[in-house]
């Protein structure tokens, strides 16, 4: 087997599984049924899955100028994804979305 299709195939398997990844987090956001939940669900597990995806593709591109996109994607994946997920979580906190007897420690009580 040449390197070439090794790449291949962990670019082929990379593929599959981010978008099975990506699927999963997909489901979770439609059917948990809170705040919190939903938000863990879109981003744990669907940055993960961007990134195998872009792995995948990176693997079957091999080419400098579509290697160095890819990674800033991943890297501005990697930024705005827990940024999203602290605005969620704190509009779903201010507009009383979120049921505060679940919460272990509620740092924004006393504000």
């Amino acid at each position: 087997m040449t390197p070439g299709a090794v790449a291949d195939w962990l670019g082929a398997t990379s593929l599959i599984a981010g978008a099975l990844l990506s699927l999963a987090a997909a489901i979770g956001v439609v059917r948990f049924p809170d705040a919190p939940t939903r938000m863990h669900a879109a981003t744990k597990p669907q940055v993960l899955g961007v990134l195998l995806l872009l792995l995948g593709v990176g693997l079957r591109l091999r080419t400098v100028s579509d290697i160095g996109m890819i990674a800033l994607v991943g890297v501005f994946q990697l930024a705005t994804a827990p940024v999203a997920a602290q605005m969620i979580g704190r509009a779903a906190y201010r507009s009383g979305r979120l049921d505060r007897q679940l919460l272990e420690a509620d740092d924004l009580a006393d504000r």
